[in-house]
């Protein structure tokens, strides 16, 4: 089989892991994960902690593919070293895409609402799962037991860090060769409010798990674009 892309870096956003990847198969290439690590400091600017997660991509000219939150930090890494591209799943590209109440969030400080305790030790908030599962689009038995899994085990230092950055984004820059990829159903992140390049009918925010025959062919559309490419 023809190899479409050599590597792809692939960031998970908030609200899963690495698994959320599982359904992405690219002809002959290699999915290698960037991994999401803690904060060194309560308040490390959105810069600072994405020139660290840089230092783990170990390939000139990478595509850099980012799911919700991950898509963000996709850019804000394109800022720093050179890309081949940026794809985006279920994510956005600038603060204009944010959804007002994020935005309302954000100028309000709602993640001093969040505990400073692991999340599996409140028994009250099992009792909301099934809001926030609705609303991440996690609605098959596998996505539902990754998104559970992720708020039983995430840390709420990284919790409160990530929340705060995603509802207090500012972003206006876009690298060159970017793609974005979002269902037609995303509760987060409404398309009413983004401008994808391509649309995925029927999908919600976890749509990279749900609908992974057609973002697999689109991604691979747009890497064998990429390597046709003269650049």
């Amino acid at each position: 089989m023809k190899k479409i892309m050599d590597h792809i870096y692939c960031l998970s956003g908030l609200g899963a892991d690495q698994r959320i990847f599982k359904n992405v198969e690219i002809p002959e290439t290699d999915l290698l994960p960037l991994d999401w690590v803690l904060p060194q400091q309560k308040q490390e600017p959105l810069n600072d902690y994405a020139k660290r997660l840089a230092l783990n991509i170990k390939h000139e000219q990478p595509v850099l593919l980012g799911v919700s939150f991950g898509g963000m930090m996709a850019i804000e890494i394109a800022k720093l070293i050179p890309v081949k591209a940026v794809i985006l799943i279920s994510s956005i590209k600038s603060s204009h895409e944010l959804p007002l109440w994020m935005k309302l969030f954000g100028k309000c400080k709602a993640e001093y609402l969040l505990p400073t305790v692991p999340l599996k030790s409140i028994r009250q908030l099992r009792a909301i799962r099934p809001i926030q599962n609705y609303f991440l689009g996690a609605n098959t038995p596998e996505a539902v037991q990754i998104a559970n899994e992720f708020r039983d085990n995430v840390d709420p230092l990284y919790l409160k860090w990530s929340v705060r950055n995603i509802f207090n984004w500012k972003n206006e820059w876009n690298p060159p060769q970017i793609f974005h990829i979002h269902g037609d159903n995303d509760k987060l992140f409404p398309i009413s409010k983004v401008k994808p390049t391509h649309v995925i009918k029927n999908g919600g925010h976890f749509m990279v798990m749900s609908h992974g025959d057609e973002i697999n062919k689109i991604i691979t559309e747009i890497c064998s674009g990429l390597n046709a490419s003269p650049n």
